[in-house]
């Protein structure tokens, strides 16, 4: 039997052990899904619920691959271990991710306290895949205790960063805009900490003046978290351990209000109304499949039947 062959019970033990090629062999195949995705979660599940995954999101260019890599840096500066899930655009040639963990972070490259992995987000609607909270588990069961979840800014996948995360840092730069434009984007629901990059250039102080007058007309009641306006320069590294020192009080403030349990629970049903979506759909597809499947497509679209409708038919053999 050759190494890519081994089963999957023997990888997730290797990979529990410290070895990095399991560990990328069983985030491949939760990246392709179906039953072996499935395999891996149902060994992942029962370890898994120690470690805390921190999300960071904004717009394209904010500097967020490289404001990772210096949090990865404080991390290890702090002898701790992370692992990284680097969710990118997908290829519309392979469906893989075209921002490689060897183009960014390469300072990490060769420390066996940290793990880098690239996803692609597949096309999937938010930028997020039912891949990526299966990935992030698996990195928990096998040990690390951190795990930083860099997102494309793209779509709503602002609005599901928060979903699926404990704490979810928003990059800005000067002259990000306005607040309508911030409000038009959902940054102010999403965000538990904001970070300015960049803040070294001209207008960081009026960008931090306009988050906080945000804040100010956002209806936090007393006992609420009100986000921190961090100002870092990530090439620099400027200003990162005090952005790190608010993901760390957020976490605090969590834990205390009893808010990152009903968080996590939340999740966990959202991810389960997901599974369930998907298998029901894998389902229908093995039902109807080749011609039916393709008529009840064409009636939807040539408005013939509503959606509904065909999907009553697609799914009535499966509930009857």
């Amino acid at each position: 039997m050759t190494r890519r062959n081994r089963p999957i019970p023997e990888l997730f033990d290797a990979a529990i052990d410290g070895d990095r090629a399991a560990l990328a062999r069983l985030l491949s195949i939760i990246e392709r899904g179906g039953e072996g995705a499935s395999a891996v979660g149902k060994l992942a599940f029962p370890r898994s619920g120690n470690a805390y995954t921190v999300g960071l999101t904004g717009a394209p260019g904010a500097g967020k691959s490289t404001l990772t890599s210096a949090l990865i840096g404080h991390l290890r500066s702090l002898d701790l271990e992370v692992a990284v899930l680097a969710i990118d655009p997908s290829s519309p040639f392979t469906g893989g991710a075209i921002l490689g963990d060897r183009v960014r972070m390469q300072d990490h490259a060769t420390d066996t306290g940290v793990f880098i992995r690239s996803m692609a987000t597949r096309g999937h609607l938010g930028g997020l895949s039912l891949a990526a909270p299966e990935s992030a588990r698996l990195l928990d069961a096998i040990g690390r205790l951190w795990v930083l979840i860099e997102t494309v800014g793209v779509g709503q996948v602002e609005v599901e960063v928060a979903g699926k995360a404990d704490t979810t840092v928003v990059v800005v730069n000067p002259g990000w805009g306005d607040s309508v434009q911030a409000n038009k984007a959902g940054l102010m629901e999403i965000a538990d900490v904001f970070a300015i990059n960049k803040s070294d250039r001209p207008g960081a102080k009026e960008t931090k003046r306009d988050l906080e007058q945000m804040l100010e007309l956002s209806d936090l009641g007393p006992d609420d978290w009100r986000p921190p306006i961090i100002p870092v320069v990530a090439l620099e590294r400027t200003g990162i351990s005090d952005l790190w020192d608010a993901v760390v009080a957020h976490r605090a403030h969590l834990e205390t209000s009893g808010q990152l349990l009903q968080r996590r629970q939340f999740r966990l049903a959202e991810e389960l109304r997901e599974v369930v979506a998907r298998r029901l759909e894998q389902r229908a597809r093995q039902i109807a499949t080749g011609q039916k499947w393709d008529e009840l497509q064409r009636r939807v679209v040539d408005h013939q039947i509503d959606p509904w409708a065909a999907a009553d038919e697609m799914l009535g053999p499966i509930g009857g």
